[in-house]
């Protein structure tokens, strides 16, 4: 099992915050749009520096997606900022009609989702955006992993034509991919090849699933751990192949069971390779007030969690 080393553990929203501001110094196309939340999302530099791109909208989510959707027609690449529960359940009928429908080039930038949201509560912490999401039609969804593959795909999205979700979050995570990476939309990350089993992860869980190798392979088992940046389009070709060689497969991601990356890969596989699927995810149910830490483990969502579902989907084979 390959070691990823760290130095640093930081938030994957100020990497949303760091491309942003890169962008602005590189795209004039490219606006920034807020609903009241510009230092949760880090957009502060960007609205400090680009000022007469950047558009405070208040607390009217709704408005500033069809705003962003209105400035595409005259060739800006607008990034719309909030919670991604706000930015998802309460405007899903305007992202649907003016963006995905309309197929218009927004980006809708969702920070502070899923359980890690913490002490906030049920009520803010959206489990169900991937889903909502990635059922539109037209729309791309990003889920990265750490700072730096944020930065770099929300460069990626601006250079996208099409509507993009981008999800991120609140919480300090390791740090470990390169900072110079070129983040290609649609293409899965090997991390560690293994033949015993496959986990295939997303977000913040990437972290968890490698911690979960090393478990496994002081066991004796061997895991192949796929990082699944980008949710929708989904890679089909290294989904199979990666199933085809080890025989099992794992899924981890924190959001719902239903709607998210575990429905996404069981789909592909039951319709072409049918393969023993086990799923690490919130089950049916919301969250509630706690610590990102304490809620990760009280709703199965550490490595050990990951760990047992390998054990159990190695034993169907």
């Amino acid at each position: 099992m390959k070691d990823f080393p760290y130095t640093e553990k930081k938030d994957t929203r100020s990497g949303f915050g760091a491309g942003l501001h890169e962008l602005g110094k590189t795209n004039p196309n490219v606006v920034g749009l807020c609903a009241d939340l510009t230092p949760s999302l880090k957009m502060d530099a960007f609205a400090k520096d680009f000022p007469e791109r950047f558009f405070q909208v208040g607390i009217a989510e709704a408005n500033m997606i069809g705003l962003a959707a209105g400035m595409t027609i005259g060739g800006k690449i607008p990034f719309t900022g909030t919670f991604a529960n706000f930015t998802t359940s309460r405007v899903f009928d305007q992202i649907r009609q003016s963006v995905s429908y309309s197929g218009k080039n927004v980006k809708i930038a969702a920070s502070h989702s899923g359980l890690t949201l913490g002490e906030d509560g049920a009520t803010h912490q959206v489990l169900e955006d991937i889903g909502m999401m990635k059922m539109l039609p037209h729309m791309t969804v990003i889920n990265p992993c750490d700072f730096n593959q944020t930065k770099a795909a929300t460069i990626a999205a601006a250079e996208h034509d099409g509507p993009v979700y981008l999800r991120f979050g609140r919480p300090s995570v390791p740090n470990f991919t390169p900072a110079d990476q070129k983040f290609e939309i649609g293409k899965a990350l090997m991390l560690n090849e293994g033949k015993d089993v496959t986990i295939f992860a997303t977000g913040h869980m990437v972290w968890e699933a490698i911690e979960a190798g090393h478990i496994l392979a002081e066991k004796g088992i061997d895991a192949e751990i796929v990082n699944i940046h980008t949710i929708k389009p989904l890679d089909v070709e290294a989904v199979i192949a990666s199933a085809k060689k080890t025989g099992a497969v794992v899924t981890a991601e924190e959001h719902q069971i239903n709607g998210g990356l575990g429905e996404s890969i069981s789909g592909v596989l039951s319709r072409e390779l049918p393969t023993p699927v086990e799923f690490v995810a919130v089950m049916d149910t919301f969250g509630e007030s706690g610590t990102p830490a304490q809620l990760m483990e009280k709703y199965g969502l550490k490595a050990e969690n990951i760990v047992e579902k390998a054990l159990k989907a190695i034993g169907r084979k």
